[in-house]
């Protein structure tokens, strides 16, 4: 069944993507009332009217697209973790996050998007990435390629020993051994770094060549399916800190990258272990915190 429907017009998915970007997306931004927007778990995880509405309509479009999907959202998740289960199932499953940038969106920047793809037995198969504001969108299937607006896409190669452009998580969703981690990454001469924006433009500037390289610490399905297929179609490369791909089923050895090319992969992933602590170290370190009094 899912074969069919990825051989035939996939461009109703797109449609779909834009209808919900008109209806409930753009209507808001730079429109939001202060009632509108609510933090989740802290000042950097926010949920506005707009990504609740966009999910509702994007669930509704695409499981009528294709009978007997699911949709794995991040506002559904949010309200009943255990949707998140249906990634391991058989079904064929939507994975969707409905604003992606969700702090740029509040601010009324144009850095945010749209991110869907269709996965099934963890496998992810094809990939939509659309920047309502811009009205660029990248699509990949999976053997098939990349496109951006139509147009192929090739992430090329940074010059050989050149230094790489990095984007990194934020600290805030980072645990202690993370951090050291990625420091590797943000104290080496070879890499420039800086935090990152919307995952998922991040993931299209490394497929169009415009940045090497992401360094990112959690491994949410929403905001990773999308673009690692988009990477790995345009030419990309990505691997997890002990070398092997993201699951997009969890588990994932964090850090991980994603990058222009395998070298830049490599490269990358060396600093994150140069900085990663030793298993006994990290070991050393739980002790000392649960034995350290609450508050110090």
């Amino acid at each position: 069944m899912i074969d069919d429907f990825l051989n035939g017009d996939l461009s109703a998915v797109e449609a779909a993507v834009r209808d919900a970007a008109a209806a409930e997306i753009m209507p808001r931004y730079r429109q939001l009332a202060a009632h509108e927007i609510v933090e989740k778990s802290g000042p950097h995880d926010l949920v506005t009217s707009a990504d609740r509405g966009a999910e509702e309509h994007l669930t509704a479009a695409l499981t009528a697209l294709l009978p007997g999907s699911v949709v794995v959202g991040e506002e559904a998740v949010h309200a009943d973790p255990a949707v998140y289960g249906a990634l391991s199932g058989d079904a064929p499953v939507w994975i969707v996050d409905p604003v992606d940038g969700t702090r740029q969106f509040v601010r009324g920047e144009p850095g945010f998007c749209m991110l869907v793809a269709l996965a099934q037995g963890g496998e992810v198969l094809a990939s939509w990435t659309y920047a309502p504001a811009t009205d660029e969108m990248a699509t990949a299937v999976r053997g098939r390629g990349a496109r951006l607006d139509g147009v192929p896409l090739r992430s090329g190669a940074p010059a050989p020993g050149a230094v790489l452009d990095v984007a990194t998580s934020h600290p805030d969703y980072t645990t202690p051994e993370e951090k050291r981690a990625l420091l590797g990454v943000l104290s080496a001469d070879d890499i420039a770094a800086r935090p990152c924006g919307s995952a998922g433009l991040e993931y299209l500037d490394i497929a169009r060549g415009a940045l090497d390289a992401i360094a990112f610490s959690w491994e949410l399905a929403w905001d990773h399916a999308a673009g690692l297929l988009l990477v790995a179609e345009a030419g990309g490369a990505q691997m997890t800190l002990t070398g092997e791909p993201y699951r997009i089923t969890g588990g994932n050895a964090l850090p991980f990258t994603a990058a222009r090319d395998t070298a830049s992969a490599r490269r990358v992933r060396e600093r994150l272990l140069a900085g990663a602590p030793t298993r006994a170290q990290a070991g050393a370190e739980a002790e000392a915190g649960a034995g350290a009094a609450p508050g110090a």
